[in-house]
């Protein structure tokens, strides 16, 4: 099936201009009860948490990324042009986003030179792109076909969320041990945009908040590796998600986040921990369908 740059450049081209848009810094310092701006999320660009390393030697649990970037953001702000790495780091966070969004199923072929018209660039810059997506298990490089999304197998989705199941129990439950009332508040904030997205259907914004909450923990917790760690788990989960979530199933995954935030206000560790247990739980066996392949154009149509 022939690939139109068009309809590629319709699901890629609106996260790159909002990377470019949002990477110039904004005056005044950042909140540490801040929640990641209205519209944008934790896993919409990239698996990199570069710009939240602690200043001056010390770390704040509470700490959210700075006015206008994703808490999954990654590299330096391209604050005087784009610089190689910048664009490469640019094209990453596009496809990352897409992924994360649903835009773009498993087995979608990304070809180097639709990419390359797309953001107006090189095909090495989007090859260097396309080889860090890769390492990120995002992607799959074939001799024969090229660059496309990611297909995990059956073994790979039990093993990443059996995995994700270890550390977020514990994340939870070490959690439940310092939590300030201030990142419960937080945490009521991220869960009133939940509901909202998932009330006015809202599905790529309701996909973006509730795999946004995971990171949003991990965050409080002030440890920047577990972050990392999880975004990138959050990343191939979204692969092995790759089935449209009914607005059921979306509505119940916010309940159990609901329930996780009381016991976490209770100071209720076991409940934290079985909580989440079960809710990740739900969460892999609703994704026991196959995925289906839907026409790339159909996908790649602009919203709204």
């Amino acid at each position: 099936m022939a690939r139109s740059p068009a309809a590629l450049q319709a699901i890629v081209a609106p996260a790159a201009l909002a990377a470019t848009a949002t990477e110039r810094p904004q005056g005044g310092g950042k909140s540490p009860a801040a929640s990641p701006p209205r519209g944008r999320s934790a896993l919409g660009s990239g698996p990199a948490l570069n710009h939240e390393r602690p200043q001056g030697g010390g770390k704040s649990p509470a700490a959210s990324p700075p006015r206008g970037r994703s808490a999954l953001g990654s590299g330096p702000a391209l604050t005087h042009g784009p610089t190689p790495s910048g664009v490469t780091q640019r094209i990453v966070e596009s496809i990352t986003a897409a992924i994360v969004e649903r835009r773009l199923m498993p087995g979608t072929k990304l070809a180097e030179q639709q990419i390359a018209d797309i953001f107006k660039v090189s095909r090495t810059l989007v090859r260097q792109a396309l080889n860090q997506l890769s390492r990120d298990r995002l992607v799959t490089l074939t001799p024969a076909r090229g660059a496309c999304v990611a297909t995990p197998g059956v073994d790979e989705a039990r093993q990443v969320f059996e995995l994700r199941t270890m550390i977020e129990s514990a994340m939870v439950r070490q959690l439940c041990e310092q939590i300030t009332a201030t990142q419960i508040a937080v945490l009521r904030a991220h869960l009133r945009s939940e509901r909202e997205a998932v009330v006015r259907t809202d599905v790529p914004g309701r996909t973006r908040l509730l795999a946004d909450f995971h990171v949003l923990l991990a965050r409080q917790l002030g440890n920047e590796v577990l972050a990392q760690l999880l975004a990138d788990l959050l990343s191939r989960s979204s692969l092995i998600a790759l089935m449209y979530q009914s607005a059921h199933s979306a509505s119940h995954s916010q309940d159990e986040h609901v329930g996780i935030v009381d016991a976490l206000e209770r100071r209720d560790a076991d409940a934290c921990a079985r909580l989440m247990a079960g809710h990740l739980a739900d969460v892999a066996h609703n994704l026991q369908l196959n995925p289906r392949t839907p026409a790339l154009a159909a996908v790649l149509q602009p919203r709204g």
